[in-house]
């Protein structure tokens, strides 16, 4: 694929990066927005899994075949869908496709979105780098030590005052687990993506195919059993082609190749430094698109948050 031919690998890692944190801080506030719509976080998942799927899946299919038309004993799986082989494909889809969705949009059953704007983007820079060290042997250097300590305090500083609501009483706690259960399980798929040296456009594709051949009949077995109940045919059909639109081509297709290509510029451990902006961004975007309250800790954990990404995206930390 050479969607990016004639650009420095500087200009790519760095368009890919900006690229990522913006599609991940509109995700945030649209999630945000979308808990008063009429789709269950169950339903915004499929919606994600088969906008995607109604992209990649075509171009999987494209890309094996032309892989063996070349002549190539090329590693396919699901069909000839996923263009990497069934062990890859399974490494990278549990934790990037299903797990991620599953934990993700389940945790919003227990917790306001302001809980995973703090601790899915923001437990990422802690999870890939203890990955990174256990699997990669990426040393923690001290400058990367203080980065992830400025990143973790600015962190805290944006949403902890929502989190500390959790020790109140209830369930809140629940979604706080699967936040960062979610996070942990996109930390691995990024170790995995540079472990395997994964080109953007498979992994992502892979991904996806993986996530339909999983997700969908884990959702109509859960509709079937009643623990859910789908709203999809009650939603309106602006919302649900809204959802399709941004979770699947949006979040998943577009935030998914450039986040692999962000990888392969920046490594895991970087890369999710610099995905710690999210909270922030998200939270200033809440202010300006949903009139939420201007606290001083946002700006403070902005800051901070910005310094710790200095730190830690440095090449020789």
């Amino acid at each position: 694929m050479h969607f990016f031919k004639g650009l420095s690998p500087r200009t790519i890692g760095i368009a890919a990066a900006v690229i990522t944190v913006a599609i991940w801080a509109a995700f945030i506030v649209i999630a945000r927005a979308s808990a008063q719509g009429a789709l269950t976080p169950f339903d915004i998942a499929l919606a994600r899994v088969l906008g995607a799927s109604a992209v990649l899946l075509p171009l999987g299919w494209w890309l094996v075949r032309r892989d063996r038309a070349q002549g190539g004993a090329a590693a396919s799986s699901f069909f000839g869908l996923s263009p990497l082989a069934l062990r890859v494909t399974a490494a990278c889809g549990v934790f990037g496709g299903f797990a991620y969705a599953v934990l993700a949009y389940a945790g919003f059953f227990y917790a306001p979105a302001a809980h995973a704007s703090v601790l899915m983007p923001g437990s990422l820079p802690l999870w890939t780098t203890l990955l990174a060290a256990l699997v990669l042997h990426t040393p923690i250097t001290p400058a990367r030590a203080i980065g992830l300590a400025c990143i973790v305090g600015g962190d805290l500083l944006v949403g902890g005052a929502s989190l500390l609501s959790a020790f109140a009483g209830g369930e809140v706690w629940k979604g706080d687990l699967l936040f960062m259960s979610a996070a942990f399980c996109w930390s691995a798929y990024s170790v995995l993506a540079r472990r395997y040296g994964l080109d953007a456009v498979r992994a992502t594709t892979a991904v996806t195919v993986f996530a339909l051949f999983t997700y969908l009949p884990f959702y109509l077995l859960l509709q079937g059993l009643g623990v859910i109940q789908s709203r999809l045919l009650a939603a309106p059909a602006g919302e649900l082609l809204f959802q399709v639109l941004f979770q699947g081509v949006g979040s998943v297709v577009i935030s998914g190749i450039t986040f692999v290509r962000m990888i392969q510029y920046f490594g895991p451990v970087r890369s999710t430094m610099i995905t710690a902006l999210v909270p922030g961004l998200s939270a200033l975007g809440a202010v300006l698109f949903l009139h939420e309250p201007l606290h001083w800790n946002l700006l403070a954990g902005l800051v901070l948050v910005t310094v710790g990404i200095v730190f830690g995206v440095q090449k020789k930390t």
